[in-house]
């Protein structure tokens, strides 16, 4: 484990402004997610082999990012506590926050703010997948110091996410939060750089419709009171991880991304593309085909396994066929009569079709520890 960071710097407001701290949204009850979020928090379900809040952490230490507050919901607190320590195995410093109800972004700044205190800070939402990073984000806020910039994505069904109008020179004049009559196909993906003049206005928001406080309302704030806020369009892709759907493309995207590599071990294996096959796992008289990843001590033998699958640490695919899906560790699916594709399998599950004649396909989204017999 490597020793944490020396503590930032504090002469004066060029060294604060230097010194941006990072804030990651890692609360809620993830409801769009059950039955998987019944036992674990939304944030640690895995992508390509590694917890979706890994990615956010990843990225902001790319980007220079090295004292890191963490706002937790009290019912998945300690299981996010569990996954990422001290922080020091990423070379950061990590203070943990709790959000005692889930009330809205706004709200969790506000809970952090003893945390940020005067510092600028970079605010991201730990269930977002986000390729090109923010690297380039927080350099030019370092530069220009502007009162937040903030990351936009068109999208084809704006009415579900917080939408930004901008102006000719690309800065926002004005933010709504889930339209039903969107002004633009602009919505925010879930990542700001702010500047510590965003809790005075966050003080003085009051709660939404939705009964939370809204960060869109807080932007707002900046622009009436004449503050700059500038406007980002994502480079590459974006996906907010919030339904199964979201998860399976997700684990696509991210899949897509892997470079070829063979640790375990190989008997009358077939490994055709970019696969990652990790040390102490075996793939016995099956065929992978890429992109997918196979996590140490896995198992697939007298199997398939299908473009786009992510099968997880001592998990199990015995004479059967897998495409499309994520299988989390210890999950275990034997003699299915089905090809199972486009399914989540959550840890521990065990899917038994010994019995049956394979025929068609089969789609499934199981929480851990369920079983299923066919």
């Amino acid at each position: 484990m490597r020793a944490g960071p020396p503590e930032p710097a504090r002469a004066g407001k060029l060294d604060t402004v230097m010194e941006l701290k990072g804030l990651v949204l890692s609360g809620g009850k993830g409801t769009r997610l059950r039955p998987l979020t019944h036992t674990r928090a939304k944030q640690l379900i895995p992508i390509a082999g590694k917890p979706n809040l890994f990615y956010a952490l990843e990225d902001l230490v790319a980007a220079g990012i090295r004292d890191i507050g963490v706002v937790l919901s009290p019912e998945t607190g300690e299981e996010v506590r569990a996954a990422l320590g001290d922080g020091s195995s990423w070379g950061v410093r990590i203070t943990y926050i709790v959000q005692e109800a889930p009330l809205g972004i706004a709200h969790a700044v506000k809970t952090a703010q003893p945390f940020l205190g005067d510092s600028p800070f970079v605010l991201y939402l730990g269930d977002n997948l986000l390729s090109g990073g923010i690297k380039h984000l927080v350099a030019e806020y370092r530069q220009t110091q502007p009162a937040a910039i903030v990351l936009l994505t068109p999208v084809d069904d704006p009415r579900a996410f917080g939408v930004a109008v901008l102006d000719e020179q690309g800065r926002v004049v004005r933010l709504l939060e889930k339209p039903q009559n969107p002004p633009s196909n602009l919505a925010l993906v879930g990542v700001y750089l702010f500047s510590p003049g965003i809790h005075p206005i966050i003080e003085g928001l009051r709660p939404s419709g939705r009964g939370e406080y809204e960060i869109t309302e807080a932007i707002q704030g900046l622009v009436d009171s004449g503050q700059k806020v500038i406007a980002h369009q994502v480079r590459g892709w974006w996906k907010d991880t919030g339904k199964p759907e979201d998860l399976l493309d997700a684990n696509r995207l991210a899949l897509s991304t892997l470079v070829r590599r063979i640790e375990g071990e190989l008997q009358e294996a077939q490994v055709v593309g970019e696969v990652v096959v990790e040390a102490g796992a075996r793939i016995v008289r099956s065929t992978v085909r890429g992109p997918a990843y196979i996590g140490a001590g896995a198992l697939v033998e007298d199997g398939f396994v299908g473009p786009y699958t992510a099968i997880g640490k001592n998990a199990r695919v015995v004479s059967s066929e897998v495409e499309y899906s994520i299988l989390m560790d210890e999950a275990q699916v034997y003699a299915l009569p089905y090809r199972l594709d486009s399914s989540i399998l959550g840890q521990g599950v065990v899917v038994d079709g010994k019995g049956n004649a394979r025929r068609h396909s089969l789609q499934l989204v199981l929480g851990d520890r369920s079983r299923v017999r066919l």
